[in-house]
């Protein structure tokens, strides 16, 4: 197929097909197995959320730049926000709220994250629904097993672990209207190939994250 032809298959196939390695890749970082099975000190999953809040505050930022954009917008879910309940979490884990004018704890993977997502998700479609499906959509799905396991690994009652609760969101029917929405964006046969490339930079940005973070806790547990 060439840009100038258009898509053989709907949007949503084309980015379950044509990402799964990044998908598969993602989960098998080892640094949150470890979370899951406790082995790691408290003081590492504040370490991940730590991260996560520097991602979300610039990927929620962008959602601000991008909710009247008439595609991206359409992606601007309230009921998704992160950050407010990332909060909460660092400060029941004792770690702090981090401030983005003096970054303490900012791994460089997170860093170059952020500068990714501050170039292109918040003026061009394609790339802020790209970085908004491969968080928001990896939350809602593998999130749900790991959130109850480092509940349990950390004696977490519901403090803690919000960032992982997403209240009144049923994940079955928003992944299904998610999907809708993606097939319904209108996107050139060129923009569906930037959007399925900056998926594929999202996931290498997430697994160099997680990287980090396995290599900054690899003497512990």
């Amino acid at each position: 197929m060439t840009l100038a032809d258009p898509p053989t298959e709907r949007l949503s196939v084309r980015l379950r097909t044509g990402t799964r390695p990044d998908h598969d890749a993602a989960q098998g970082s080892g640094f949150l197995d470890r979370l899951a099975a406790g082995t790691l000190p408290r003081e590492a999953y504040a370490d991940l959320a730590t991260q996560h809040w520097y991602i979300y505050e610039a990927l929620e930022r962008a959602a601000g730049a991008m909710a009247t954009d008439p595609v991206a917008g359409r992606f601007v879910f309230p009921e998704l926000t992160r950050l407010p309940a990332l909060s909460a979490d660092l400060l029941h884990l004792g770690a702090g709220v981090p401030d983005t004018a003096r970054p303490v704890g900012l791994l460089a993977a997170t860093a170059e994250y952020r500068a990714r997502l501050q170039a292109v998700a918040f003026d061009q479609p394609w790339a802020y629904i790209a970085h908004h499906y491969t968080r928001y959509l990896g939350d809602l799905s593998g999130g749900q097993f790991l959130g109850p396991a480092i509940a349990r690994a950390y004696g977490l009652a519901g403090d803690g672990h919000r960032f992982f609760v997403f209240d009144g969101v049923k994940p079955p029917a928003f992944r299904t209207r998610y999907r809708e929405l993606l097939d319904e964006t209108g996107f050139t046969p060129a923009e569906e190939d930037l959007f399925l490339a900056e998926v594929t930079e999202a996931y290498r940005l997430n697994i160099a994250v997680l990287a980090e973070l396995k290599e900054r806790w690899a003497q512990e547990g």
